[in-house]
């Protein structure tokens, strides 16, 4: 995974597409350069792919197949 660039600005307007490496997923992610801009807050894929975080609104996009819960 390649590192992040976002500014403040950024944080707020954009989307970001994830893929099963990334999981569990978590906003920030690890590999911004902003991993501090909010608290940490782990992010659910729901089944159409996508999730929002509840503190800067960047929408995380799943690509590929979802793993199938361990139930």
């Amino acid at each position: 995974m390649k590192e992040l660039s976002v500014n403040k600005q950024d944080i707020t307007q954009r989307h970001i597409d994830v893929t099963a490496s990334d999981l569990p997923l978590s906003c920030p992610m690890p590999n911004m350069n902003l991993w501090n801009a909010h608290p940490k807050v782990m992010i659910p894929i729901d089944h159409g792919g996508e999730a929002r975080c509840p503190y800067c609104g960047t929408l995380y996009r799943f690509k590929g197949e979802l793993p199938r819960a361990h139930h």
